[in-house]
């Protein structure tokens, strides 16, 4: 099957400019180029090859959004936005991006100091090396605030020990942000984000098994192990102890559009798929597509897809403005990932048996979409954060 061409559906959003439309066109090529034919591999082995973020580096495409001073693009969250869109189009989950480009250099570019941004940001946008956050525990989720993870002061460093799970790039990741408790009588306020440069000869620092995962197999989601690991005090992200929380909660919605942006992604690329699809598979003596029941059940993804991309492209504009409230990016992330999960199921159904073989994208489609619902805050926790506003 042919992977679907992208650049109608961004064509059609107010925020694209020629400048983002040159920045589809080369992640386009890149991903052709540099990801599609190793997909395979990729996920045979669990995790992506290290020198692809490189390459991504080399080409100016990690990174868009940080400032130039610190080896990004100087761009906006759009040009990250197209980067991601492109990726979903290409099929690829290998690279977890949204993580490595678009969530770890902005914890770091809005909490870091300047020697903490100048040390660690042009590593992470030139592909040198791979960024990942560690939140999750085994014990807690969404919950963030009940971690178990301690950092404890001794000297000038922080020995930080705990057990993070479901953590994106964690096999290959060499900067890592941890979740971790300085105070556990705080609760919330106890919270404390700190950066560790790690490799597989760090004292105390051990990367669990890559799980094996329902869907997006190419991309590496491991358990991290920290036992008396040091930590330079310096590398605390923030002026103080116990900024952790609020920071993550003012990072969050960032987290959330991404979703939001791989989600629409997915539908525009599911309906284009099974359009094609429709129109080519004959039954009964005429074309899939000339049975009204697919013209219908189509019709309705496409409103969907509209629908979805419309709302998204208000929530990148407000965002872009730095108006967009956590309420919408939660709105966002739960509607748009639920609707993604809705329409790729119903075209697997068009599908038929096809639908249900790897070797048709829309299958892996379905595979690869069902953790949209539950990382980056569950879909659940996502309507309890809407129901506050409320």
């Amino acid at each position: 099957m042919t992977t679907t061409h992208s650049a109608s559906t961004l064509a059609d959003s107010a925020w694209i400019d020629e400048d983002l439309a040159a920045v589809a066109e080369l992640a386009r090529n890149f991903f052709a180029k540099e990801v599609t034919p190793h997909q395979q591999r990729f996920a045979k082995q669990g995790f992506p090859d290290r020198d692809t973020y490189r390459t991504l580096g080399e080409l100016g495409l990690s990174g868009m959004s940080i400032p130039t001073e610190y080896g990004g693009g100087g761009g906006t969250f759009a040009h990250d936005a197209v980067l991601f869109h492109e990726q979903v189009m290409a099929g690829d989950h290998s690279l977890q991006l949204g993580v490595h480009s678009g969530i770890v250099p902005h914890y770091l570019n809005a909490y870091g100091t300047d020697e903490q941004k100048s040390r660690w940001l042009p590593r992470l946008t030139s592909g040198e090396w791979v960024g990942a956050i560690a939140m999750t525990e085994p014990g807690t989720g969404s919950d963030l605030q009940s971690i178990t993870t301690r950092a404890v002061r001794d000297g000038d460093d922080y020995l930080v020990t705990g057990a993070k799970t479901f953590i994106s790039n964690g096999y290959n990741c060499d900067l890592v942000i941890i979740a971790a408790k300085t105070d556990t009588a705080l609760g919330a306020k106890g919270v404390s984000l700190i950066v560790a440069e790690v490799d597989n000869n760090t004292p105390g620092f051990t990367r669990g098994r890559i799980f094996d995962k329902v869907g997006q197999k190419g991309q590496d989601t491991t358990e991290l192990f920290f036992d008396g690991v040091r930590v330079p005090a310096e590398n605390l992200l923030g002026p103080t102890e116990g900024a952790g929380f609020v920071q993550l909660m003012q990072q969050l919605p960032q987290e959330r559009l991404i979703c939001g942006v791989a989600a629409v992604a997915a539908i525009e690329r599911a309906v284009a798929l099974t359009a094609e699809y429709a129109k080519s598979r004959t039954m009964f003596g005429k074309t899939l597509f000339d049975l009204q029941n697919t013209r219908f059940e189509l019709a309705e993804c496409a409103t969907i897809a509209r629908v979805s991309r419309t709302f998204l492209d208000d929530c990148i504009v407000k965002h872009l403005r730095g108006e967009l409230d956590v309420a919408t990016a939660a709105m966002a992330k739960y509607w748009l990932t639920d609707q993604q999960c809705s329409v790729i199921d119903r075209c697997v159904q068009l599908f038929g048996g096809y639908g249900y073989i790897l070797e048709y994208p829309i299958a892996q489609m379905y595979a690869d979409a069902r953790i949209q619902r539950i990382y980056a805050g569950s879909n659940e926790v996502m309507k309890e954060l809407i129901s506050r506003t409320l």
